[in-house]
C-alpha cells in the first residue's frame, strides 16, 4: 500500500511539471493580458517575442509567484494605445510606461481596477482626452505622475480620495477648469493631506484657487501653478501650510500672496498685467529668514526695497525689476555673503547707497540714478544675456540657486547621478545650464554606458523609472524636477515612425 501511495504521489509530480512546462510559469490571465498589448503595441522589446513572460522572462517584467507585479518600459520607444487589458494585471503594484510619446489615445478607465498600485508614471507620452474617475480607485497609490501629455477636461474631483498620494503630478497638459473640493455628496483635493507635491502648471486652469484647497493639516513642499489662467487671490490659507518651501506662482493674481510662515525657502511670481492697486512691498519681504530667491517682477510695487532681505543668510538672488521701487535704494550693512544678484531694472529709483560689502551683481538699468553719476558704472550697463539654443532633458522647477557660474554646484549633482544611478564616475555629461521661459532650470543630460557603447534595455528602463519616478534625489539645493528623455537608440534597432524599433536579427538582449 505504501509503495502504491508513493507510485501515485510520483505520478501527480510528474503529470504538475509536465503542466507548467506546456502552460507556463505566469498567471494565464496576467499572460493574455500582455500577449495582448505586445500585439497592439510597436517597438516592444526583442525578448517579448518569447513565450513566458515570468519564465523567460520579459524586460521591464517584474514577477512574483507567477503574477506581474510591476511593468517598466520607460523610454522604450512604444507606439500605440494602452487599451482594456491592462485593468486584467490585477496585482500590478507599479506601472511606469513614462517618455513613451508613441503611445497616445485616451486613458482607459479600466486602470482603475489595480487597486493594488502603489505607482503609476505615464509621464511624457501622448494621451489625450480626460483623466478617467476610476483613477479614484486606486486606494494604495502614492505617486501619480500624468505630467507632459495632451490630456483635456477638469481635474478629476475622485482623486480627493487618493488619501496615500504624496506625489501629484498634472502639469503641461491641457487641463481646464477648476480646482476641486470636496463638499458632503464629492471628493475633492483639499483631502490629500499626505500630499507633498502639487504639480498644476503649465495647463488652462482658470479661475480663482479656492481657500479650502489648503489648511494647516497639509504637508505641501512643493505648489506649481505657473503657466495658467487663474485669477483672484492667491489664497491666505496657502500661509497656513507649514511645511511649504516652494511656491511658484506666475499668474495674473489679484493680490501680493499672504503672509507665510518662515519656512518657505523660495518664491516666484510673475505678477504682470495684474489688477490690483499699487502698494508698497509686501510685509513678508523682511520676514522670510529662510528665503533664498525672491523674484517679483512686472508689479506695481513702490517706496523702498526692504534692506532686511538683503540681509537673510541663505538669500542668492533678489529680482524685482520692472516695479515702481522709488526712493533711496539701500542694501544695509549686514549683507548676506551668499547674496549673488540684485536685479532692480526699470524702477524709479533715484539714489543709491552703496555698500563695501557687496561685491556681486547689481542691476539697475533703466531707473533715474543712472541718469547721474552712476550712469557710466557697471550697475548701469546691459546685462550679458547671451542667449543660446539648448536641448535640455532636466527641468529643476524650483532651485534654490540662481548663480550658474559655481561649478560645484553642478559637480554635486553629476557625482550625484553617476552614484545613484549606479553609473561610473565621469559618465554624467552636463551641458548648457540656463533659467527657461517658465524660469525652470534647464540642463541637457547625458549619460554613458558603464560598459561597452550601449545601455541594453534593462538599464534603461531602470535609469528612467529612477528618473520618472523620483527614487532618483538630486541634491536639496535643486529642488523639485522633471525628467524628459529622448528615444534611445538601441543596438541592433532601426528608426520606425519617428522611434526606434527592433532590426531584422535583433532577437536578443542589448549588451
Amino acid at each position: 500500500m505504501a509503495a502504491l501511495e508513493f507510485f501515485f504521489f510520483f505520478l501527480v509530480l510528474l503529470f504538475s511539471a509536465g503542466t507548467q512546462g506546456i502552460l507556463g510559469f505566469t498567471n494565464p490571465d496576467d499572460d493574455r493580458a500582455l500577449q495582448s498589448l505586445k500585439d497592439q503595441w510597436k517597438n516592444t522589446p526583442p525578448s517579448w517575442e518569447k513565450s513566458d513572460p515570468c519564465g523567460t522572462p520579459w524586460d521591464g517584467i517584474t514577477c512574483n509567484n507567477s503574477r506581474v507585479t510591476a511593468m517598466g518600459l520607460s523610454t522604450m520607444g512604444l507606439q500605440g494605445r494602452l487599451e482594456a487589458d491592462i485593468g486584467e494585471l490585477t496585482e500590478l503594484r507599479s506601472l511606469d510606461l513614462s517618455f513613451n510619446p508613441g503611445l497616445t489615445g485616451s486613458l482607459t478607465p479600466n486602470l482603475g481596477n489595480l487597486e493594488k498600485l502603489n505607482i503609476l508614471i505615464l509621464a511624457g507620452c501622448g494621451f489625450t482626452s480626460q483623466i478617467p474617475d476610476e483613477l479614484g480607485n486606486l486606494s494604495e497609490l502614492t505617486f501619480l505622475a500624468l505630467n507632459s501629455n495632451n490630456l483635456t477636461g477638469p481635474i478629476p474631483p475622485s482623486l480627493g480620495k487618493l488619501s496615500n498620494l504624496y506625489w501629484l503630478d498634472l502639469a503641461d497638459n491641457k487641463l481646464s477648469g477648476s480646482f476641486p473640493i470636496s463638499t458632503s455628496t464629492s471628493p475633492g483635493l483639499d483631502q490629500l493631506l499626505k500630499a507633498k507635491h502639487f504639480h498644476f502648471n503649465k495647463n488652462q486652469l482658470s479661475g480663482s484657487i479656492p481657500r479650502n484647497l489648503f489648511s494647516s493639516g497639509m504637508e505641501l513642499i512643493h505648489v506649481l501653478f505657473d503657466g495658467n489662467k487663474l485669477s483672484g487671490a492667491i489664497p491666505d490659507t496657502l500661509g497656513l501650510v507649514q511645511t511649504l518651501e516652494v511656491l511658484a506662482a506666475r499668474q495674473k493674481f489679484s493680490s501680493y500672496p499672504p503672509q507665510f510662515k518662515s519656512s518657505i525657502r523660495f518664491f516666484l511670481g510673475d505678477l504682470s498685467n495684474n489688477s490690483f492697486e499699487a502698494s508698497e512691498a509686501p510685509a513678508w519681504f523682511s520676514t522670510l529668514t529662510t528665503l533664498t530667491t525672491l523674484i517679483l517682477e512686472q508689479g506695481s510695487l513702490y517706496g523702498s526695497v526692504p534692506e532686511k532681505v538683503f540681509s537673510f543668510p541663505n538669500i542668492e538672488q533678489v529680482k524685482l525689476k520692472d516695479n515702481s521701487f522709488n526712493d533711496t535704494f539701500s542694501m544695509g550693512d549686514s549683507i548676506s555673503g551668499s547674496l549673488q544678484l540684485v536685479d532692480l531694472q526699470n524702477n524709479q529709483i533715484s539714489s543709491v547707497t552703496l555698500s563695501s560689502g557687496y561685491t556681486n551683481s547689481l542691476v539697475l538699468v533703466g531707473n533715474p540714478v543712472c541718469n547721474t553719476s552712476l550712469s557710466n558704472t557697471a550697475y548701469c550697463q546691459n546685462p550679458d544675456e547671451n542667449p543660446k539654443t539648448y536641448e535640455g532633458t532636466l527641468y529643476f522647477r524650483g532651485p534654490s540657486f540662481r548663480e550658474l557660474s559655481d561649478s560645484n554646484i553642478f559637480h554635486s549633482l553629476e557625482s550625484s547621478l553617476w552614484n545613484k544611478l549606479n553609473l561610473t564616475p565621469g559618465s554624467v555629461f552636463l551641458e548648457n545650464p540656463f533659467f527657461n521661459i517658465n524660469d525652470y532650470l534647464q540642463i541637457q543630460l547625458a549619460l554613458f554606458p558603464p560598459t561597452g557603447k550601449y545601455f541594453n534595455r534593462s538599464e534603461v528602463a531602470r535609469i528612467g523609472f529612477a528618473m520618472s519616478n523620483q527614487t532618483y534625489k538630486p541634491p536639496q539645493q535643486f529642488g523639485p524636477y522633471y525628467f524628459i528623455a529622448s528615444p534611445y537608440h538601441f543596438r541592433g534597432t532601426t528608426l520606425q515612425g519617428g522611434l526606434y524599433t527592433s532590426g531584422g536579427g535583433g532577437g536578443g538582449s542589448c549588451n
